[in-house]
């Protein structure tokens, strides 16, 4: 995973090409009707139900539009929300403000809806020893909220990107020239490169996890679109060997079943891909 550092780049990196992108050379409407020195404040109210989430961020799109900008926390991160709860105020400069609106209320919305489907698949894991885990099946240039999102409803992040992690998918197999050839490429590669980096490896049956045992020196073994029977024989197979994570099929109807076959992981991109936006909206006082 990358470092706490790194994150914060991320977020900033995010921030600054998100109101560049909304603002451009200036936001006209308010320059045109409401005074530079004009003072107003604005709550940010919910209108659904869920785990509301990017409370800290809007923070930092505030300080980075405004470092003036004051925000009066009501409700924190990662907690259930209903129609009518009040989030935070924020008071300071009109013009500010209503820069950052925007952004702060699709950020909030679709971090939120992640949050909130992220919770209610740990909830359907409770009693197992299975964690979630999101996948970088997200929106271009958004990712590093919405992983973020993830956190916040109790989930755990996979790989940031494709330089955090060794992940040989089947394609990575295919085009090296099988199982054994890509892990023994994969590790004579870092080695030389100096890099330490956890493997991660595919199967696609239960021969392809045999190999991959076989070969050793693997973190997690992915037991991509295996049924529930194949599942519990590969995890028996592979004991302690390597840890095990199931991908493919995962829905609110199998995500248990998957996890009562003994898997420590279960991957989703469902987490980030298939979400509807929590209704959020921010009024001026």
């Amino acid at each position: 995973m990358i470092s706490e550092a790194q994150f914060q780049n991320e977020l900033q990196i995010l921030i600054a090409n998100a109101i560049r992108e909304d603002v451009g050379d200036g936001d006209h409407s308010s320059l045109a009707c409401i005074p530079a020195s004009a003072q107003g404040k604005a709550k940010l109210l919910v209108k659904d139900d869920g785990i509301i989430a990017g409370v800290e961020f809007a923070k930092m799109i505030f300080q980075y539009v405004d470092p003036n900008l004051e925000v009066e926390t009501f409700i924190v991160d990662g907690t259930p929300v209903k129609y009518g709860d009040l989030v935070f105020h924020v008071s300071g400069s009109s013009q500010s403000i209503l820069k950052a609106e925007r952004m702060v209320l699709n950020s909030m919305q679709r971090m939120s809806a992640i949050a909130t489907k992220t919770n209610n698949y740990v909830k359907l894991l409770e009693g197992t020893d299975t964690k979630i885990l999101d996948t970088r099946k997200t929106t271009p240039g958004f990712r590093v909220a919405e992983k973020w999102a993830v956190k916040l409803g109790g989930g755990e992040n996979h790989r940031f990107a494709l330089y955090d992690m060794i992940m040989l998918k089947d394609n990575h197999i295919d085009f090296a020239g099988g199982i054994t050839l890509a892990i023994a490429k994969t590790k004579e590669y870092l080695k030389e490169n100096n890099l330490d980096l956890k493997i991660i490896v595919e199967a696609r049956d239960l021969n392809e996890v045999k190999e991959i045992v076989a070969c050793g020196g693997v973190y997690r073994i992915l037991l991509d679109n295996f049924d529930f029977e194949m599942t519990r024989k590969a995890v028996v197979f592979i004991g302690n060997q390597s840890l095990t994570e199931s991908s493919g099929n995962i829905n609110e109807e199998t995500i248990r079943a998957y996890a009562e076959c003994g898997v420590n992981y279960i991957s989703s991109g469902a987490l980030t891909h298939s979400v509807s936006n929590m209704d959020l909206s921010l009024k001026a006082i």
